[in-house]
């Protein structure tokens, strides 16, 4: 533990733990993925999920009636499977185990079956099912997809320091080119469980915590949670859980080569018809440049780039959850991205009343805190 630096010395966060609070690592879990390989879906019409796909700047590689899974530029699996049903709804997600012996202890230390992957993916899977109810993945031995072409980043000239010399910009207004997965982002009512399961399970370590105004002695509300690597960087999260009234997916992140290709992305996306929810900005915790849409089933889908990449020797950050507290600039965050728009609140009037009857974490004063974090 000595050797990790503390959150507190200006490194990521201005705030580290308190004594007694979580360390946000498990001190011996069973395995330690390698990355995030894979998220899963549901949807009715898959013509218009491939349309909205390849507007956000994925390539399909696989395109039937049933499924459709489309990638991005780097090597690697597929970013998102998309399977036909009879309604939509978000169906799991994969992570990728550093080598195939890491499957079978995971297998064995849950009781669970290793199965193979179908040809089309390649490889094996142990299928698990965190606290909250959510199908989580863990594979290994995928067939490899080569590289594609991606979009070349821009030269830029930064005052004096001249690198563009009779030469323009023209960053072409087309799909901003999708390199690979980032991070998923979901919501539990039993968040500190849901957090522990996948520490000890997955060997993911917290880079930062957050918590409610006033309300830090019971803990935190949202990890931001990235992979242990040892002293190979990774992202600033993989995966990030908060505690909310439902079970559910709030959205996915997916990276691109820089602001130019989001913001021509963007500009396309927009010509298309599609919905913005939120940005140009750039988060404070894991610093990303964002910027938010939805797709036409209501899932929300982010274009990413410019984030921080952690090792292993950084200890969680500590922040209070304000809205404020998303972006250090950009427009002012969106209700359609808090959930807060007049389209949802009936929905999330029902998932509140629900939670609190039931026995978990989201309780009164939780909610009261929830309820503060969208005006503060």
């Amino acid at each position: 533990m000595s050797d990790h630096h503390g959150a507190h010395n200006d490194l990521h966060s201005e705030q580290g733990a308190l004594a007694g609070e979580h360390s946000g690592r498990a001190r011996n879990p069973i395995v330690k993925v390698a990355d995030i390989a894979w998220l899963e879906f549901a949807k009715p019409d898959l013509a218009r999920a491939e349309i909205f796909g390849r507007a956000f700047g994925f390539t399909p590689t696989l395109s039937t009636r049933e499924e459709v899974h489309l990638r991005g530029t780097d090597v690697g699996a597929p970013c998102v499977l998309v399977r036909k049903g009879e309604r939509t709804r978000f169906a799991g997600t994969a992570f990728r185990a550093a080598e195939s012996a890491d499957v079978l202890r995971l297998a064995e230390a849950t009781g669970r079956s290793v199965r193979r992957l179908p040809e089309a993916i390649g490889g094996i899977s142990v299928d698990l099912t965190d606290p909250s109810g959510a199908t989580v993945r863990v594979v290994a031995d995928q067939h490899p997809l080569p590289q594609l072409p991606s979009q070349s980043p821009h030269t830029f000239n930064f005052g004096s320091a001249l690198a563009r010399v009779n030469a323009t910009q023209r960053p072409p207004r087309e799909p901003a080119s999708v390199q690979r997965l980032g991070h998923v982002v979901l919501q539990s009512t039993k968040y500190r469980e849901t957090l522990d399961w996948y520490l000890e399970h997955l060997g993911l370590i917290v880079s930062d915590f957050l918590y409610y105004a006033g309300q830090r002695e019971r803990g935190p509300v949202m990890s931001f949670i990235r992979c242990d690597r040892g002293t190979t960087p990774t992202d600033h999260h993989t995966l990030a859980l908060t505690l909310g009234p439902s079970n559910r997916y709030v959205h996915s992140a997916f990276q691109v080569t820089d602001l130019d290709a989001m913001a021509a992305g963007g500009e396309y996306l927009r010509e298309q018809g599609y919905q913005r929810s939120w940005g140009i900005g750039r988060h404070i915790q894991g610093s990303q440049i964002f910027d938010y849409w939805r797709d036409p089933d209501g899932f929300l889908v982010e274009h990413f780039t410019d984030g921080d990449m952690f090792d292993n020797s950084l200890e969680p950050g500590w922040a209070t959850m304000t809205a404020s507290g998303l972006a250090q600039w950009g427009p002012p965050v969106t209700t359609d991205f808090l959930g807060t728009n007049p389209r949802s609140a009936r929905h999330e009037a029902v998932s509140v009343l629900s939670a609190l009857r039931e026995d978990n974490e989201f309780d009164l004063g939780r909610l009261r805190g929830l309820l503060k974090v969208a005006n503060s």
